[in-house]
């Protein structure tokens, strides 16, 4: 039976209908999944795509329009590929690839498309930007002029690094290349300079370490932390730099200086070769597409000292590649080798030697730093790399058993003594008034005859004895000005009086 007390409720409702506005049609193309691979899909049925373009599957996973042919589209894959099945249907979203931008991102652990990776809930963006950016032009870009310091003493006297340089980290597995990129981004907690650290197909653990090694120096808060692990798709490695360069570029907008690590690109350039093999695209030399060097230059040639009307600030990039067996003629290594402006090359022989940090100052080279580095070292850094040289000719030599004179003796004990002065553990950047003491005592003969733990101990006490004392030449070396022959008087001086007498009562400096 009816309830006839209703019946007007129901009658004025469908009038109301009625009488209102047809809603707009919404458009939507939708295409279909052709075919799915290890990271990648092949999508047919969207004709008017475009390049970089995101795509929404059903299955919910995202992707990234790598090709464009006349009747499929390459797509690489942001998540699982085995959560995606070919015949489901893709939508387009008519926007290219974008991550979040803002001060909200510091101190964030965050993933390749800029979502949360820490627990700590949403992350607070100012905006979204492309991924891809175009480089800047050469008008809008100023000459490298201010250090970047690093805190390690092999690199900041002879292998000076400036802020908007891009310096490459080379060397094979295990030879300290993660730990001079982490030092440095623990040294600018002395200066104002903003850290991006971004993982590329790291292990899940050796990220952990080195994200807590941030979080227990303080250093994370004025760090971006950006990851795409091994476990991750290799879709997100892909973009894991771009998405990192593109925060970058919003405070170098700001006049804000940023360094950014890029650990490492061999990952990368094997994540782009893998996607592109799936993609069907033409192998070149060791298997790699012939883009490769376009998709690491295009990245790199973000970096830079802009220009006071192109925001003023500056982005330094150091990217860490892996060489096999010393081979510094691969392919990615000499393409990167030649993007770049110089590369601090980390030796397995010193790893051998117990030499840490491994930096082989015979092969490394900066290309712009010199300009731009404390005018305090530079008296230091060419007698440095003299003695370091000379020393390990003299070394091979004696190797043979030859009787030597007492000066060639001598020299072969002072650039002993010198390497030991360079040896620095992990973790422990140096300031460089502290720096310049260590370096200037083991240059005046201070440390000559002693043991590698002699060295490490009265290394010890010279750092230890840089106080009051030497503020005058803290100030200057803040001021970036040269030191005179006061300053270097009063540094010897202080380095003696903590050398005065050693554990024998002998002088030290004898």
């Amino acid at each position: 039976m009816v309830n006839e007390s209703r019946l007007p409720d129901v009658q004025g409702f469908i009038d109301v209908l009625l009488d209102s506005p047809a809603p707009s049609p919404v458009l939507a193309e939708v295409g279909t999944v052709a075919a799915v691979g290890d990271g990648i899909a092949v999508v047919a049925g969207l004709g008017r795509a475009l390049a970089d373009e995101l795509l929404v599957f059903a299955s919910g996973v995202r992707g990234v329009v790598l090709d464009l042919e006349p009747d499929r589209l390459g797509v690489v894959l942001l998540g699982p590929s085995e959560q995606v099945n070919a015949g489901e249907d893709v939508w387009r979203t008519h926007k290219v690839i974008s991550v979040p931008v803002g001060p909200g991102l510091v101190g964030r652990v965050v993933d390749a498309t800029g979502q949360p990776r820490d627990g700590k809930g949403k992350v607070t963006a100012v905006a979204e930007r492309p991924v891809e950016a175009r480089a800047p032009d050469i008008l809008s870009r100023a000459a490298v002029t201010r250090p970047l310091a690093t805190g390690l003493k092999a690199i900041d006297a002879a292998v000076p690094v400036g802020l908007g340089q891009r310096e490459l980290i080379i060397g094979d597995r295990q030879t300290g290349k993660t730990s001079i990129a982490v030092d440095t981004i623990l040294n600018q907690a002395r200066s104002d300079v903003l850290s991006i650290y971004c993982a590329i197909g790291q292990r899940g653990d050796a990220v952990a370490r080195v994200i807590e090694t941030l979080r227990t120096s303080g250093q994370l808060a004025k760090t971006i932390v950006v990851v795409a692990g091994d476990e991750d798709a290799p879709g997100l490695a892909y973009i894991a730099p771009y998405a990192a360069m593109t925060m970058a570029e919003y405070f170098a907008d700001q006049a804000r200086d940023v360094l950014v690590v890029f650990d490492d690109l061999t990952h990368h350039a094997r994540s782009y070769r893998e996607l592109s093999l799936l993609l069907r695209r033409p192998p070149g030399r060791e298997a790699f597409p012939g883009d490769i060097f376009y998709v690491h230059a295009r990245l790199l040639e973000r970096a830079g000292q802009f220009a006071p009307e192109a925001g003023g600030g500056s982005i330094t990039a150091l990217p860490v590649v892996e060489t096999q067996a010393e081979n510094l003629s691969a392919y990615i290594p000499t393409n990167l080798i030649s993007i770049t402006d110089g590369q601090i090359y980390l030796s397995p022989r010193l790893v051998r030697k117990n030499q840490f940090p491994a930096v082989d100052l015979g092969v490394s080279v900066s290309r712009v730093g010199g300009k731009a580095q404390h005018r305090a070292f530079r008296d230091v850094a060419g007698n440095l790399r003299v003695t370091l040289s000379q020393f390990e000719e003299l070394e091979d030599f004696a190797r043979f058993g030859t009787r030597l004179d007492d000066a060639t003796r001598a020299r072969l004990s002072r650039g002993a003594a010198v390497r030991a002065a360079l040896r620095q553990p992990e973790r422990d950047p140096v300031p460089a008034v502290e720096q310049l003491l260590v370096l200037l005592a083991a240059m005046d003969g201070m440390f000559d005859g002693l043991s590698e733990t002699e060295v490490v101990a009265a290394m010890e006490k010279v750092r230890a004895s840089a106080g009051d004392a030497l503020t005058a030449v803290a100030t200057r070396i803040a001021q970036n000005q040269p030191l005179d022959e006061d300053n270097r008087a009063s540094l010897l001086g202080v380095a003696r009086a903590a050398l005065g007498a050693s554990e024998d009562g002998r002088d030290a400096d004898t």
